[in-house]
């Protein structure tokens, strides 16, 4: 009888676990009553279409920026993902999305079918950008061409490929609170920390990571090694680039081209070539932000075995 009771007190523990487990988890949505009366600016979606480098990852091989047919695949420790289709084509990209589901996925990263996104698409920085902004692009992205052509299935490895478990991610890593400017810094300051934090998701690539995929807070922006596992993303702190002057950074973000004459690589390449198309006014406050972050040490570098 003891052992019958104590396996029913570990069912009971394991099911009540499992209960608690399955509500914290839930995918966050937000629903179309949330989205108030909006007229969106197809002009400042392609700002934001720029500044998020959406072209990046979502550009078709060989197909013009805004062919956004997905398909880039992606390597990390946690396995392959492959990045998706968000062209408007109504089978195989958004072309069914309403403004909630789009709204949702970029600020939630809760997919339309109610499921967890993997966090390999920067929801963690983009759930700081103003609902409006995310409104604007997705007007700007429907007048896009779509692009017909599924992406292969994320390659992960067990148990990772569980999508419920990205609910327990998201609550040690997401805050869900958009980009508050600080009062006491500049207005262009405060457009700089915007670009950079939220839409720019700079921090996504330029921070190492702990053993759950997350942004090592107290790193932020030191660098890291690349996901891939080849090559290290340079720290972007004063500690690294404390020669650069602000306009060293704004041509940077325009030309790629360094203060000593060497310019950039690799992923980098494919971020100056949306940079590029921004405003002065906006690089110039990326640089004054960027400038501003203080010295951080380099995260110690792994010896390969």
């Amino acid at each position: 009888m003891r052992v019958w009771s104590f396996l029913a007190f570990v069912l009971a523990a394991a099911i009540a676990a499992f209960a608690v487990f399955w509500i914290v988890t839930v995918p966050a949505v937000v629903p179309a009553d949330a989205l108030p009366s909006y007229s969106p600016s197809i002009a400042n979606g392609e700002v934001v279409f720029n500044a998020g480098g959406c072209a990046a990852c979502h550009t078709s091989n060989g197909q013009p920026r805004t062919s956004l047919g997905g398909g880039l695949a992606l390597s990390s420790p946690f396995g392959t993902f492959y990045v998706p289709n968000i062209s408007p084509d109504p089978n195989d990209g958004i072309g069914k999305w309403s403004e909630a589901d789009f709204v949702t996925a970029v600020t939630k990263g809760t997919s339309p079918e109610g499921q967890h996104l993997y966090p390999a698409f920067p929801y963690a920085s983009y759930q700081k950008a103003k609902i409006e902004d995310v409104r604007d692009l997705f007007a700007y992205i429907k007048t896009l061409p779509p692009v017909a052509g599924k992406v292969p299935a994320d390659d992960l490895k067990f148990p990772y490929k569980i999508r419920r478990l990205v609910g327990l991610w998201k609550l040690l890593y997401l805050d869900g609170k958009s980009f508050t400017p600080d009062p006491e810094q500049t207005a262009e300051w405060n457009r700089g920390a915007y670009l950079v934090n939220a839409l720019g998701h700079c921090a996504e690539c330029h921070s190492p990571r702990d053993t759950f995929g997350g942004i090592i807070a107290k790193q932020r922006f030191a660098g890291g090694p690349d996901p891939s596992g080849e090559g290290w993303i340079p720290n972007i702190t004063q500690k690294a680039l404390k020669d650069w002057s602000e306009q060293d950074f704004a041509e940077f973000l325009k030309t790629g081209n360094m203060p000593d004459g060497d310019s950039a690589g690799g992923s980098m390449v494919s971020v100056i070539r949306n940079t590029s198309l921004l405003s002065d006014d906006d690089r110039a406050a990326m640089a004054t932000y960027l400038k501003s972050l203080p010295p951080v040490e380099d995260p110690p570098r792994r010896r390969k075995s």
